[in-house]
């Protein structure tokens, strides 16, 4: 990709799947990758076999949010690119669940979003180049009975997407939803797929959208791309 060599990417939220197939993408495309996640141990493995360096982030607490972005842009130089791939969240009727189910979703899923954004973004919109790219879900669009806390923080996330997106643009920053529909496929070894892989998400094609929408031309915004699996069961 042409300039990435100098361009830093964060991806937030880095496990097994998505997060994961993100990082190895950007690698991949030449940029300086940072990953992050609460327990940054968790990261080592990876993180020496891709040449990126780990970070250990809570992103519902502020002052964990805050101290590690201060080090990536110490350690790395400034943001260029965030991958937002943060999605807890407590699943249950409205009899099985509290409000910190509640209240963990709208943290992790859109608090937390909005700090990043809050300290991210007017410096992307300085230097007039940027990309916030965020993983919603099915939830960001329906509530079923068993998203009665999971829901609200996935579709407050998705608002809060639109509302930067359409603020950002113009300055060159681009800002988009990847809504994930359906079960992603994680591999574990020893253990088969739950379905059929061709009614699960693909982790690879996952990351190969976001290299797409990382390449758009920076005359071309997507606010949302669907994300699905060849086929929906449901």
């Amino acid at each position: 990709m042409e300039t990435s060599e100098a361009r830093v990417a964060l991806v937030v939220g880095v496990g097994p799947g998505l997060g994961e197939a993100v990082a190895r993408r950007l690698v991949a495309d030449g940029y300086r990758v940072a990953i992050a996640r609460r327990n940054v141990d968790a990261l080592a493995e990876l993180a020496a076999e891709l040449g990126a360096r780990a970070y250990g982030i809570d992103v519902g607490d502020p002052e964990s949010l805050h101290e590690g972005l201060a080090a990536v842009e110490r350690d790395l130089g400034p943001i260029h690119t965030v991958c937002w791939n943060v999605g807890s969240g407590i699943f249950g009727t409205l009899e099985q669940v509290d409000i910190t189910g509640l209240d963990r979703a709208l943290d992790t899923n859109t608090r937390g979003l909005f700090l990043l954004a809050k300290e991210l973004l007017p410096q992307m919109a300085e230097r007039g180049d940027g990309a916030l790219i965020v993983t919603g879900a099915t939830a960001s669009t329906r509530g079923k009975p068993f998203t009665v806390a999971f829901a609200p923080g996935k579709m407050a996330q998705r608002g809060l997407v639109q509302a930067l997106a359409r603020t950002y643009w113009p300055k060159g920053v681009h800002v988009a939803l990847l809504l994930v529909d359906g079960q992603v496929h994680i591999p574990r070894p020893g253990q088969p797929a739950t379905r059929p892989l061709e009614e699960l998400v693909s982790p690879a094609g996952y990351a190969q959208a976001v290299s797409f929408l990382l390449g758009q031309p920076r005359t071309a915004w997507s606010l949302e791309l669907d994300i699905r699996p060849n086929v929906e069961p449901w």
